[in-house]
């Protein structure tokens, strides 16, 4: 059992944290923090983040992708800032998804431009009334003389505000209004126009999260995914992987934190000498490591099991929401470390706590997290219906 990073590990931490520092903060920092990044940006980094593969992290070689274990990738993705994080996540995650389900036509067409990085793409799971049981979805995909028409709303979609391509779970009603198969199909922003708008949010105010409107927009029925894993199996199966991304994501934001405030404390003088010499400065300073190192093991090991196919629901879900939780309490400990100067935009501790607050809801919020736990402790569902129909 090793708890070092390997020294190809150590490198690709390193090369993603320098290309950050290098290329990518010099990007963020020159646009409002409390204002969406425009698309220009977001293609920019996202191809620079190509140039390591880190688009299409869990395609093979022989597709396009990278072909790294994704304790790799995990490693890789704590470097990067949350808002461009949550971008590519959302970004990758439908690349792979497209891949495991559309045929070889559909990969042809949209493949290379997302994995190269000049398109943008998303998900389109969530509505009003729907979350983390995606089979509650009542988006329609209905026949309209010779076209395919999609209606509904999509909601808390990132990147939806940019994207070229949009990955939509809806209901299969080709046959009537009664449908209940749950399908999918491609929507392609440019031959298929739909209103979207950004919501505003308590932080990661630089990413794209919003909602879509389709009002009888017209799909071409090629791209349409008929998949033979059902419509919502490979949207599930992905989320082993993208919980722990998010808790690394926490972790990247409470060690940012804690960098702050190991700083300050070493600079700021109280009673004769620097805070960093006073007990109970130690002592929160010790719970902030304790938080990040444990949060960000749990997450390794939930990759880990990914890489090693054993089954990962739990372990991932154990992750994202010991890692949200803990780290969100570093952060704050870290504001505390830093006084009345904490609460000051200056610092930028207090961003930090905004947009950390924001880790509790992607793919699954803490509620529904300690349930797939607790069923794969148990072996017994907390959820309705049969085991086929829980995330």
């Amino acid at each position: 059992m090793e708890f070092e990073l390997t020294p190809d590990q150590e490198l690709m931490s390193e090369t993603v944290r320098r290309l950050v520092e290098r290329s990518i903060k010099p990007l963020i920092d020159r646009h409002d923090p409390n204002r969406t990044l425009p698309k220009e940006i977001f293609l920019l980094i996202f191809e620079k983040l190509a140039e390591l593969g880190l688009t299409a992290a869990r395609l093979p070689e022989a597709a396009g992708g990278s072909g790294i274990k994704m304790l790799d990738y995990g490693i890789m993705f704590e470097q990067i800032p949350a808002a461009i994080a949550l971008s590519l996540v959302a970004h990758e995650v439908s690349v792979a998804r497209m891949f495991a389900d559309c045929n070889h036509e559909q990969r042809r067409r949209f493949l290379p431009d997302l994995i190269s990085g000049r398109t943008i793409a998303c998900t389109g799971s969530t509505e009003p009334d729907t979350g983390s049981d995606p089979r509650g979805v009542t988006t329609r995909l209905s026949r309209k003389g010779d076209s395919l028409v999609l209606n509904g709303r999509k909601m808390w979609i990132t990147n939806v505000s940019a994207c070229d391509l949009m990955l939509v779970t809806c209901l299969d009603c080709r046959k009537g209004e009664t449908g209940s198969r749950v399908v999918k199909i491609v929507v392609e922003r440019a031959h298929s126009p739909f209103e979207a708008k950004e919501i505003d949010t308590i932080g990661l105010r630089q990413g794209m999260l919003g909602e879509a409107v389709f009002d009888d927009c017209r799909v071409s029925e090629e791209n349409l995914i008929e998949s033979e894993r059902g419509g919502t199996e490979v949207l599930k199966s992905s989320w082993a992987i993208n919980r722990p991304l998010f808790g690394l994501m926490a972790v990247g934001m409470a060690q940012r934190a804690y960098d702050i405030a190991v700083e300050y404390a070493g600079m700021r003088k109280q009673f004769g000498k620097p805070i960093a010499a006073h007990q109970l400065v130690q002592k929160n300073l010790s719970d902030i490591v304790t938080a990040i190192t444990s949060s960000r093991l749990l997450c390794y090991y939930a990759l880990s099991q990914v890489d090693q196919g054993k089954p990962a629901d739990g372990a991932a879900a154990m992750a994202k929401r010991y890692a949200q939780n803990a780290c969100q309490e570093a952060v704050w400990q870290s504001m505390n470390v830093l006084g009345a100067m904490g609460l000051s935009t200056e610092a930028r501790v207090e961003a930090l706590y905004r947009d950390i607050r924001m880790i509790p809801i992607p793919d699954g919020t803490n509620e529904i997290l300690a349930l797939i736990h607790g069923r794969e402790l148990t072996g017994m569902a907390a959820f309705r219906g049969t085991e086929k129909s829980l995330i």
